[in-house]
Formats: structure tokens, sequence, C-alpha cells
């Protein structure tokens, strides 16, 4: 008993990696094979909407701030904006150290690409800064109406670059850890940032 107990404690570093590349690779195709004409499209749209929403809506914040010469909300669009390219900065510094080849590249028979990317696949970028513009938005707005359709696009990017083919579940799931991990962090990096920019 004790020899199969050893046995299966030194296999487990062995066999722990494969289980979890065999869920991760089966999990991104089947939604990946998540074929009909209102999916793709939508996922589609959702996941090119990403980098005009996660610069559009912080701009847009500071461009009505300067309008309404509203200093709450342009230390709230500082916020906001900082959370995204502080998501942004880790994210593409992670995905060149772990390198990691995309699902259409290392299983070409499994995964039809409905995009091409020219960087490494872990972690998720779109899907990275679309958890730090939610989460950022939900923590200053913490109302129904901003955190529902914050958290149902947020997901639904995620679940967008697996439809098409460009991620693996567990980069996702490491993208929206670190975005919205980036967001609630930069609570704290502002402070330090507002007194900086505003004297406060």
């Amino acid at each position: 008993m004790k020899r199969l107990l050893l046995f299966v404690i030194l296999l487990l570093p062995v066999l722990l990696p494969l289980a979890a590349q065999n869920w991760d690779i089966n999990v991104v195709h089947q939604i990946n094979s998540w074929d009909g004409k209102f999916v793709r499209n939508y996922n589609k749209v959702v996941s090119e909407s990403e980098p005009y929403l996660a610069v559009g809506v912080p701009m847009a914040m500071a461009l009505a701030a300067w309008i309404k010469n509203d200093r709450g909300l342009l230390k709230d669009a500082v916020y906001v904006g900082t959370s995204v390219a502080g998501a942004f900065a880790l994210t593409y510094g992670l995905k060149y150290i772990v390198d990691r080849a995309r699902p259409y590249e290392s299983y070409p028979d499994r995964i039809h690409p409905y995009s091409l990317e020219s960087d490494p696949s872990f972690p998720s970028g779109h899907t990275a800064t679309a958890f730090a513009l939610a989460t950022s938005l939900c923590i200053r707005y913490p109302k129904w109406y901003v955190i529902a359709p914050s958290a149902l696009w947020a997901c639904s990017v995620g679940v967008s670059r697996m439809n098409e083919g460009v991620h693996y579940p567990t980069d996702v799931l490491a993208g929206a850890a670190l975005g919205a991990g980036f967001a609630v962090a930069n609570i704290y990096i502002n402070r330090w940032l507002n007194k900086w920019l505003f004297g406060e």
C-alpha cells in the first residue's frame, strides 16, 4: 500500500500538467466549435470592441471632466485609465516571459482560428483589459446598471477569445484575474497618483 501511495505521489507532477492541458484544449475546442451565425457574429463584435472601449471609456470620462470642469470625474478617469494601462503592461510583459503558443498553432487539427494574432497566448490581453475596465468602473460606480453590463461584457470578451480560437481557458482566467486584480491594487496606487497629480 505504501509503495502504491509513493508511486501515485511521484506521478502527480507528471500527470497533473497533462490533465490540465487536456482540459484546456478540450474546453477551447468545444467553445471554438460554437458555429451559429449569431454566436459567431456576437463573439466577433465583442472581441473587436475591447480595444475601443478599453481606451475610449476613460478618454470619454476625461473629456467630459474637462468640459464640465469636474475634478472628481477626472480623478475617476485617471483611475480607470491607469487600471486598463497597468493591466495591459503586465499582461504583455507576461506574454513574452511565458511565450505560450496559440491554440490554433499547437492544435491546428482541432482549433480553427477566426482571427490571427502575432503575440503569445498566455495570458489573454483582451480579457485582462476588459476586466480591468469593468472592475474599475464597478468600484467607482457600484450601481447595478454599471455592474451588470460591465460584467456581462468582460465575460463575453473572455468567451469570445476562445470562440475565435486564439486563447485557452487558462489564458482567459489568468487575464481576468490579472485585470481585476490590478484594478483593485490600483486603488492604492491612485492614492499616491492623486497626491502627485492633484495635490491631495
